[in-house]
């Protein structure tokens, strides 16, 4: 399935900043960032759940906040994209 997961973490503090780092790199293990803090992740079940409660364990929900949008099949009539980012398409072969 495709995830959408964005967030928004206070800088305010040193506290802040740290937690927006750990935030990006549980995101960045698993996912693509598309924007800033916008990433896409093509898991399972059980990875999105992981994912979900590893996200949730890193913010203050006090002050942050994570929002996960799934992307219902078929993905193409869901996602439409303008510009020059380019996505990698996981159910291709990955030429290196």
């Amino acid at each position: 399935m495709l995830i959408i997961a964005t967030y928004d973490v206070s800088t305010e503090t040193a506290g802040g900043r740290k937690r927006l780092r750990r935030v990006a790199k549980c995101c960045e293990r698993m996912g693509q960032r598309v924007q800033k803090s916008v990433f896409e992740f093509q898991v399972d079940q059980m990875q999105f759940e992981q994912l979900e409660r590893d996200l949730v364990a890193e913010i203050n929900e006090d002050e942050d906040s994570i929002r996960f949008y799934r992307i219902t099949e078929p993905v193409d009539l869901r996602v439409k994209q303008y510009g020059n980012f380019r996505s990698t398409d996981y159910a291709k072969p990955l030429i290196v």
